[in-house]
């Protein structure tokens, strides 16, 4: 009679690389956490410019800053009031990716849990509530 070896993997051979997986796992996915948050970062502060140089374009077009505060996005979106958005400064409301879902395009005068922009009317000054632009980092329940 002929010996038949069978050939598989040993139960120490398979341990062996569920630890070696379980090492990499806890090594890359606190990387990939981190991601999402830094891209919403990166956008709120490309967004945040954005707003500010047309914040500037309607003051030297006007000679004064529009009253963000009380108008809301209106003054950028149809500055004219006349349903032409062909004129406007920005398309449609901007969301502040860092704000609770209900107060995203809100705006307000000092930074509350109720909106999600601060807006300064008498320097132009625009920020985004629950992100701190020092540091560029979102600040999660921290308006």
């Amino acid at each position: 009679m002929r010996n038949r070896m069978k050939k598989a993997f040993t139960l120490v051979e398979i341990l062996i690389v569920v630890v070696i997986l379980g090492i990499l796992a806890a090594i890359v996915v606190p990387q990939f956490t981190n991601a999402t948050e830094d891209a919403q970062a990166g956008n709120l502060k490309t967004q945040l410019s954005s707003l500010q140089n047309q914040i500037e374009l309607y003051k030297a077009r006007t000679n004064a800053y529009p009253d963000l505060a009380t108008t809301g996005w209106d003054l950028l979106i149809d500055p004219n009031g006349d349903g032409n958005f062909d004129d406007g400064y920005i398309k449609e409301a901007p969301k502040n990716p860092a704000a609770p879902s209900g107060v995203q395009t809100t705006i307000g005068t000092a930074h509350a849990a109720t909106c999600g922009w601060v807006y300064d009317s008498t320097t132009g000054k625009l920020e985004a509530t629950y992100f701190d632009a020092s540091t560029g980092k979102i600040t999660p329940g921290t308006p």
